[in-house]
């Protein structure tokens, strides 16, 4: 009987294909398949030239993979396959399901490895030359996604932190704004929203909770890049300045 192979659960980093770690790297070259997120850049790939690639990506709002199919995926490949790698955005155990896909491997008795790599929350801190902590200011991070369900208290527990992160956030924009305000934030407490963070097509729009609550917002998020909301006074602005938006290596006023 063949000897089952091996699964790597790669965080791909925030975007850039050189952020990923080099252990990620070096794992990919040796790969014999990579089972990849929506969100993975092409050019990350390009590391895989000798791998079969699948595409088992989540994106909202559009057609994707159930992830019951995409763990029967990754167990199938192991039976067949030395090495296999499914590669997820960001970090694997930040809001990426390994949870059931580390619990499918471990019932089909599969050996697997976890591999980090940079949440898109450090990223954008980043890209935006702000701490995510600071002296005297914050002191506390939480990130977040929007829970829908109704009366949810949720959001009063994560209005606690000082710096607050939502990942997946875009469409509820307006309504995380509200409800935080509503929770005793400030209208005038700064925001942040970071767009495809790291990749060429990066972007940064910064405004204030209340503005964010009135849904301006909206008409400049792109619904085809992943986005990334960070509220908080760590995020505001050294010196005075108007909102304003910002694309890589232009600036330009709201």
């Amino acid at each position: 009987m063949k000897a089952m192979g091996k699964v790597y659960l790669i965080g791909a980093g925030p975007g850039a294909a050189d952020l990923i770690t080099v252990r990620g790297m070096r794992l990919l070259e040796q790969a014999d398949v990579v089972l990849h997120d929506a969100l993975v850049e092409s050019a990350m790939l390009d590391y895989a030239a000798g791998a079969k690639k699948i595409a088992v990506g989540k994106r909202c709002g559009q057609r994707s993979t159930a992830q019951h199919f995409i763990n029967k995926q990754i167990v199938d490949a192991a039976r067949e396959h030395e090495v296999v790698v499914r590669l997820k955005g960001g970090d694997p155990m930040l809001f990426g399901r390994a949870d059931e896909e580390m619990r499918a491997l471990e019932a089909a008795g599969i050996e697997y490895e976890v591999v980090p790599g940079i949440t898109a929350a450090l990223a954008s801190a980043a890209a935006l030359k702000r701490s995510l902590t600071l002296r005297g200011v914050a002191r506390s991070v939480a990130l977040a996604t929007h829970s829908r369900a109704p009366d949810s208290d949720e959001i009063r527990e994560q209005a606690k932190a000082d710096s607050l992160v939502f990942y997946m956030g875009r469409d509820s924009a307006p309504d995380i704004a509200q409800q935080l305000i509503d929770a005793g934030r400030p209208g005038s407490t700064p925001v942040a929203i970071v767009e495809a963070c790291s990749t060429p097509r990066e972007r940064t729009l910064t405004l204030t909770l209340a503005r964010m609550a009135l849904g301006e917002a909206q008409e400049w998020l792109d619904a085809s890049q992943p986005s990334l909301l960070m509220i908080g006074e760590a995020f505001r602005e050294r010196a005075a300045a108007k909102p304003k938006v910002h694309l890589k290596g232009m600036q330009a006023a709201a």
